[in-house]
């Protein structure tokens, strides 16, 4: 295999670009599951307890805020559900696809923001948590969180139509 400079890079950057770049991977691996799929597909509950592909987003936009922004004292936009409780799971039908997917991507620009701002000892103080982490911490927590939940959206999606994967396959 040849050597490639640029891949080369990706494994000799700094401990927050490569927890970030971590981050980003799984996040993509989320938006990739909703492509291609209308609304009634995007809302589908496919277990018993009404998993479905868009309440998991809105979930993960919820919890980014939370972790991220939140705890670590920036403003959280105003939110139409209770964060707190399973409001943030379901998807109401005034709620797209589209406002979902954006939604998730303010929640991940707010956090982008912090992460970028902040340095990976910086201590946040979520309201609902006795102690404080630190943004090292959170980030592990949240590829953790993204990554499980992009594994249920696996098999939501291929449940719907039989894609799987993290990423979309590549053109041969």
């Amino acid at each position: 295999m040849a050597n490639d400079g640029d891949t080369d890079a990706l494994y000799q950057e700094s401990e927050k670009a490569t927890l970030h770049r971590s981050l980003d991977r799984v996040r993509d691996a989320v938006l990739w599951k909703l492509e291609g799929l209308d609304e009634e597909q995007a809302r589908r509950p496919m277990t018993p307890s009404g998993t479905n592909l868009l309440g998991l987003v809105k979930h993960l936009a919820s919890v980014e805020y939370g972790w991220f922004v939140e705890s670590f004292g920036r403003e959280v936009e105003p939110l139409w559900f209770d964060p707190y409780t399973d409001e943030d799971m379901t998807a109401g039908p005034d709620e797209t696809t589209e406002r979902i997917i954006a939604f998730y991507g303010r929640a991940r620009t707010a956090a982008d923001q912090v992460i970028t701002e902040l340095p990976l000892d910086a201590l946040g103080h979520p309201a609902w948590r006795k102690h404080s982490v630190s943004l090292r911490w959170v980030l592990a927590h949240l590829i953790a969180e993204t990554a499980r939940h992009a594994g249920h959206m696996d098999i939501v999606r291929e449940l719907i139509d039989g894609a799987a994967g993290d990423h979309r396959a590549s053109a041969v």
